[in-house]
């Protein structure tokens, strides 16, 4: 592997980035990888002096900064984190934080964008200063109670790298597995809903999946406590799956086909006796149930051990749904983007939303002909203006389809709606 610290304009153009993943289930604490690069000797950076405490941004004013976590102190400098330079960047002292601490201990409550937002200016940066330490226990994974310190190599750009590690990770005994305790990318409770009530379906989920046949007693519709049989499902007695009502047709604005509809959740279904027909009893309703509702798996795999990083190739998308239907979109909430795997989108690919400019009539400007020949300046006839885009927040991917990605707004400087733009950071 290359010594070399890739630039972000190297990233750009296409160079892959090597990552080491390692998957993790979702019943255990999700895990994060870091960036596999590996530095040789002679490029081991000077540690910059450790500073007692770091530093939070002043909007942080609930906790003390030796209480807050740096995803606490990210979620209150959101605003910061949604803003972009207006040119290329490269990995040099200029991508810190205004407030970057000389050290950080990692706290129980982090998540690797909050540390990363905690050092750094943009944190989808933190692959290409993030120093990998080959003597060191799961040198890819952060863990609480570890000390990362901030240091300069000698051509001066800033590297961040293990410089203690804490009882988590030098004792085995108190992790289950070696993976349990590590840090998340996001916080796992911004979309534990997302991952038992899928609110999106692919076209091959609505084509594919399970679906309830029929109810017991010649139902029309079923509720809680209901009996239904649902076909195409292999299932183990007490599983539980999501059972799922198909509704609009989410349509890419681009060419106006078919992305993936709507799902609206109904209830759970507790399965009490596999075959063929599969006979389950209906548990934790909130609408009825009818025949040809989806039944998909609880649980779905999202994978939380993905890194943070921008795009290699040139994205330009919008956001096509929000999880939750509301109108205004905000920090912590799930969006879909109408950019999937086919576009190079990935789990831990990071975008920034802009609101879409509106356009509007130039009633002081140059009229045509007509609006003089009329004897006044109307608006019908006034020349249209778009305003330019103007930036909202940051999304970070943490699953991708053929067309569609979910994404959690991780920043967001102003309210953000459907059909703003997404695009490189």
């Amino acid at each position: 592997m290359s010594n070399k610290i890739p630039s972000v304009r190297e990233l750009n153009a296409g160079r892959k980035l090597p990552v080491a993943p390692a998957l993790a289930g979702l019943l255990a604490l999700m895990t994060v990888t870091g960036c596999s690069w590996f530095h040789h000797k002679s490029d081991e950076p000077a540690v910059a002096a450790r500073a007692s405490t770091p530093e939070v941004p002043d909007s942080a004013e609930a906790l003390p900064a030796d209480e807050m976590t740096a995803t606490e102190a990210a979620t209150r400098g959101a605003g910061a984190s949604a803003s972009a330079s207006s040119g290329p960047t490269t990995v040099d002292a200029g991508v810190l934080a205004p407030n970057a601490p000389k050290s950080y201990v990692v706290k129980r409550g982090d998540t690797l964008w909050g540390i990363a937002s905690t050092f750094l200016r943009d944190p989808w940066l933190w692959p290409e200063v993030w120093y990998i330490n080959p003597q060191v226990a799961n040198p890819h994974l952060i863990y609480p109670g570890d000390t990362l310190a901030l240091a300069f190599g000698k051509d001066g750009r800033p590297i961040i790298r293990l410089e203690q590690g804490g009882a988590a990770r030098l004792d085995p005994r108190l992790r289950s597995s070696p993976l349990d305790g590590a840090v998340p990318t996001i916080p796992y409770s911004a979309i534990s809903a997302f991952l038992s009530r899928p609110s999106v379906l692919t076209k091959e989920q609505v084509q594919d999946s399970p679906h309830v046949v029929a109810f017991r007693d010649e139902h029309v519709i079923a509720g809680t406590g209901h009996t239904v049989y649902i076909a195409d499902l292999k299932a183990e007695p007490n599983a539980r799956f999501s059972v799922v009502h198909v509704g609009d047709a989410l349509r890419d604005p681009d060419d106006n086909k078919v992305v993936g509809y709507q799902g609206i959740y109904t209830a759970t279904a507790l399965i009490s006796q596999p075959g063929d027909p599969t006979k389950a009893l209906l548990i934790d309703t909130s609408r009825e149930t009818m025949q040809g509702d989806k039944v998909l798996s609880a649980d779905l795999e999202v994978p939380l051990n993905f890194m943070l990083r921008a795009p290699r190739n040139d994205v330009h998308g919008r956001i096509i749904s929000v999880v939750d239907g509301t109108q205004d979109i905000g920090q912590y909430q799930i969006v879909v983007i109408n950019r999937g795997k086919r576009h190079g989108i990935d789990a831990g690919h990071v975008l920034a939303v802009d609101t879409a400019g509106k356009t509007v009539h130039d009633v002081y400007g140059k009229q045509p002909a007509a609006a003089r020949w009329l004897g006044g300046v109307g608006t019908s006839f006034s020349p249209k203006v778009k305003l330019p885009d103007e930036r909202a927040g940051t999304v970070l991917i943490f699953k991708s389809y053929d067309r569609v990605s979910y994404g959690l707004i991780v920043g967001a400087a102003d309210v953000i709606h459907v059909q703003d733009v997404v695009h490189n950071p």
